[in-house]
């Protein structure tokens, strides 16, 4: 009995120093193993978890820097054209998104809403207060008055329709200054166009002599002398030949002579002439110069159509043919392809010397893509309910390039498209015939859009101001440009703000521009009147434009020091001309007129125009250098 208690102590020993034996399964075991457990998690608390949760914040901030110093650079502007696609949203929100063909995310966000719809879009401001006055004034000598006998004055007009036009409107001036009676203009029959009409088919010839009666003696033909047709002398007058150009150089010949031709009658009378000679000017295009009452009405039903689908509609004057492009020597994003195929075609002009492309685009001297006339108008509040008609030649690339504008603007029509083949054939083998049809649209359309500065822009955009100041949209290029450029580094609100800040003075509104800068075909000021009787009678300068959310910006905080044109404008140091319309030897190539809205196809017909360019162009050297 005493050796018990020793052998029950010899026993528990030996059975917690077993190798198989464990604290943890000793008597006491779990209260052990709570306080192990405890040790360990305050250990990790205290010591583990800080040390993990340091190293973690550090590297999120690191992902964070990387993200923000790391940002992709901007694309160039021939890179995001080729890069970017429309499509319509997945969330089915109405949103067409513009993205990388990538795997990234969208770069912005292209709502199918303009985001400031309302029906400023549709007018322009004060322009209730504006009229078109070019009634002449008593001291305006009359025809019978003034017109001398045995003095005719013949003018061959050259060029595409609107060329044409600005050359016709000019002669019945030129006419007045030499005291000749003007016989009816010959057009040009020979140039790129291949148009064998002549005056009377596209114009009303009666109207345009009996409309002018009073101002110019104008007759139809040329009268014969002793039963024999009269000797013409034939010679051309210098560019902006002013008054005292015509009285120097052509009335001696005429005294001498009896009738003298004007050939490559084009932009051949100054922009700055007295103002009874510019509302002579105005009579003349605004009133005297109607189309054939085929061409009217065929246009008419072109309108009316258009204003079924919309009483409101957008027309775009979209000049984007191949050799127009190779001759700007601008870039749009093809590659290597679109490289060589424009060098093929710019190498056949062999005086024209290397341009770079971006250089060139940055002076805002590029017409705007179909692609970036779509984002303007969308920026600008279009949405894509609204019905644009394109008056377009052949579009390089067509389809291809066209995409991008048919996904923002779906109600996309042409006269083609409107109209059957047995409508459109009286027309159809005549450039100038399909060009009118376009105009009258165009003029008739609640805004009036285009990507470049030639000559339908320009005859338009002073039409328009002289009937009511209908919004007419001119691109502010120089500034777009940047937008473009920038666009994948912004958002949506913030590119579509700037665009409607970057076009302020270039809508179509009054007063834009400064009496007596620009061109007068595009602004004739002296022919515009105010019935505003808190304003000077006079076309001056804006005192405030007008954004469209309805701020407004003052003169001084919009206005360029130097220039006095609102932001948008630079002015031209020699010219005074704002590079929003740039002058004509800076945009060289829009004086071209090309194929304007004709319907042939550049296809076969390029090599023999160009064959035809090259030989007229010491003329067109001429044109640039002025």
């Amino acid at each position: 009995m005493l050796s018990s208690p020793m052998k029950k102590k010899k026993r528990e020993k030996s059975e917690y120093n077993s190798p198989y034996s464990s604290p943890y399964h000793s008597p006491g075991s779990s209260v052990r193993r709570t306080a192990i457990l405890r040790r360990h998690v305050r250990h990790f608390r205290y010591y583990v978890f800080p040390l993990v949760s340091a190293v973690s914040g550090c590297l999120l901030l690191v992902i964070v820097l990387f993200s923000l110093l790391g940002r992709s650079p901007p694309l160039r502007h021939h890179d995001h054209l080729s890069l970017l696609r429309f499509h319509a949203s997945s969330a089915g929100k109405g949103v067409a998104e513009a993205q990388l063909n990538t795997d990234e995310m969208p770069v912005f966000r292209v709502p199918e809403s303009g985001g400031s719809s309302g029906p400023h879009l549709w007018s322009t401001t004060k322009s209730e207060l504006f009229f078109g006055c070019s009634n002449a004034g008593d001291k305006f000598l009359t025809a019978d008055a003034k017109t001398l006998p045995n003095r005719y004055l013949l003018i061959a007009a050259s060029g595409g329709l609107n060329q044409q036009r600005t050359g016709i409107t000019d002669a019945v001036v030129a006419a007045y200054i030499l005291n000749a009676t003007l016989v009816v203009p010959t057009l040009d029959h020979t140039s790129f166009w291949k148009d064998s009409s002549n005056f009377g088919e596209i114009f009303d010839e009666d109207w345009f002599i009996s409309f002018l009666s009073n101002d110019v003696k104008i007759i139809k033909e040329l009268p014969s002398k002793g039963g024999k047709p009269m000797n013409v002398y034939t010679m051309r007058v210098p560019r902006k030949c002013n008054v005292k150009c015509y009285l120097d150089r052509v009335v001696p010949v005429l005294n001498r002579k009896h009738a003298v031709q004007l050939t490559k009658f084009d932009y051949r009378l100054s922009n700055k002439l007295d103002i009874h000679l510019q509302k002579l000017r105005c009579r003349t295009n605004y009133h005297a110069l109607k189309f054939t009452d085929t061409i009217n009405e065929m246009g008419r039903k072109l309108v009316e159509r258009m204003k079924m689908k919309n009483k409101n509609f957008i027309a775009l004057h979209l000049r984007f043919e191949p050799d127009m492009l190779a001759f700007s020597g601008c870039y749009f994003g093809g590659g290597e392809k679109e490289r060589n195929e424009l060098g093929a075609i710019r190498k056949r002009w062999k005086t024209l010397h290397e341009v770079d492309p971006d250089k060139v685009r940055k002076r805002g001297r590029c017409p705007l893509s179909p692609e970036e006339v779509g984002l303007m108008l969308r920026g600008l509040g279009f949405g894509s309910d609204v019905h644009l008609y394109v008056a377009s030649g052949e579009v390089y690339k067509g389809e291809e390039t066209l995409a991008p504008l048919k996904a923002l603007f779906p109600n996309f029509h042409t006269k083609e498209t409107i109209a059957s083949e047995e409508e459109l054939e009286p027309f159809s083998s005549f450039s100038s015939r399909m060009a009118a049809l376009d105009f009258i649209v165009c003029d008739e359309s609640g805004v009036f859009v285009t990507n470049n500065n030639g000559n339908m822009a320009r005859i338009l955009a002073g039409r328009r101001r002289y009937f009511g100041h209908k919004p007419t949209i001119r691109p502010n290029a120089k500034k777009l440009y940047e937008l473009f450029v920038n666009q994948n580094n912004m958002t949506w609100e913030e590119f579509a703000s700037r665009v409607r800040t970057s076009q302020i003075g270039s809508m179509g509104a009054p007063k834009e521009i400064r009496e007596g800068k620009g061109v007068f075909h595009e602004n004739p000021t002296a022919c515009i009147c105010s019935t505003s009787n808190t304003q000077s009678k006079d076309y001056a300068v804006v005192s405030e434009f007008e954004l469209n959310d309805g701020s407004k910006l003052s003169k001084e905080d919009d206005t360029s020091k130097d220039s006095g044109y609102a932001e948008g404008y630079t002015t031209d140091k020699d010219s005074g001309y704002a590079t929003g319309y740039t002058t004509d030897d800076e945009q060289y190539w829009s004086e071209m007129d090309y194929v304007e809205t004709g319907n042939k196809s550049l296809g076969n017909g390029t090599s023999a125009r160009l064959k035809v360019l090259r030989s007229h162009l010491p003329e067109l050297l001429e044109l640039f250098s002025d």
